[in-house]
């Protein structure tokens, strides 16, 4: 009687465990019915975070909102950026105007002043030629005196001299400044170009956009609290960024391939859902520490992920999902 209470015990082990063998198998990934695999649907959120520190102003999205490209996500308070964008854009209109300056020559004003001189100069030497030639003739007829001939020569010789000085002024009036000069004055203008690029970034940073359309997930922080650099304050959940995510046994994974169409199904949604393989686990997930063995192998199980097609209605993540098996 005492070895037959073993045996039935054993028995009584053996009928539960043939019984509880599919539940077992589909946790594994093996799936219960029909060899189907079983996952469940992911979402790779973005986590819009600033990159300095600073008092969240503006939050205009709720947890729950969809949002478009380009709405406004939260704002941080921008006074300080907003003053470095103003001096860096006087910053450069003042550089500019510099290397303006110098690419142009006088004023006309100044210009005209010159022109006025050389011609009362001109008039000047005129007069001053025609005496020089009357003493000249003077002297040379024994009348005039040596002294007035070398007077009127030297304010004819003073004369031209002026001219050509007046002319040489006026045309250094046009020119420009020295080339090194125009040309340091044009890395300014490079310079504070950048400085107003890297101001505005800093602006935009404070004030981002949603990158794509998508849910909002989460929030973090609310209007007045302190945001740390670096820290998220909203979670964005792009449609294309849904996945699914299952798990198949180490006899069937070989059949899957890069790009492969799956067909799946889950609670309460449409039928027919279609789906693309987009990664393969190159190692077995979820494995027993046991020994490997023929026995042992049947136990492994690999991940799979795949996206759903672009046309299909939003999954929502974390929805468990039931893979049909691939076909041999």
């Amino acid at each position: 009687m005492k070895r037959i209470v073993p045996l039935l015990v054993v028995a009584a082990l053996a009928a539960a465990g043939f019984y509880w063998r599919t539940p077992l198998l589909s946790a594994l990934g093996f799936g219960g019915e029909d060899g189907r695999y079983l996952g469940y649907i992911e979402g790779e959120t973005s986590l819009i975070a600033p990159p300095v520190a600073g008092r969240l102003v503006e939050r205009p999205v709720n947890r729950g909102d969809q949002v478009r490209k380009g709405d406004r996500l939260f704002v941080i308070d921008p006074v300080v950026a907003k003053a470095e964008v103003a001096r860096t854009e006087a910053a450069l209109a003042e550089s500019r105007a510099r290397y303006e300056n110098l690419l142009k020559g006088k004023r006309p004003e100044e210009q005209d002043v010159v022109r006025a001189q050389r011609r009362e100069n001109d008039a000047a030497l005129a007069q001053a030629e025609i005496e020089f030639k009357r003493q000249t003739d003077l002297l040379a007829k024994g009348v005039g005196t040596r002294k007035d001939y070398e007077q009127s020569e030297s304010m004819a010789r003073q004369l031209r001299s002026r001219a050509a000085s007046l002319a040489a002024q006026e045309k250094v009036g046009d020119l420009a400044a020295r080339p090194d000069e125009i040309a340091a004055a044009q890395a300014q203008v490079g310079q504070d170009e950048a400085n107003l690029a890297q101001a505005h970034k800093r602006l935009d940073d404070l004030m981002p956009l949603a990158p794509e359309d998508g849910l909002i997930e989460n929030t973090f922080f609310n209007v007045g609290e302190w945001v740390p650099a670096g820290t998220p304050v909203v979670s964005l959940l792009p449609p294309f960024r849904v996945k699914l995510r299952f798990y198949v046994p180490q006899e069937d994974v070989a059949h899957a391939r890069m790009g492969m169409p799956v067909s799946f199904t889950c609670d309460g949604c449409p039928a027919d859902l279609k789906a693309s393989i987009i990664y393969i686990s190159p190692r077995a997930e979820f494995t027993p520490p046991v020994i490997y063995s023929q026995t042992a192998r049947s136990k492994l199980v690999f991940l799979i992920e795949a996206r759903p097609d672009a046309a299909q209605e939003k999954l929502a993540p974390g929805l468990p999902i039931t893979v049909a098996p691939f076909a041999r």
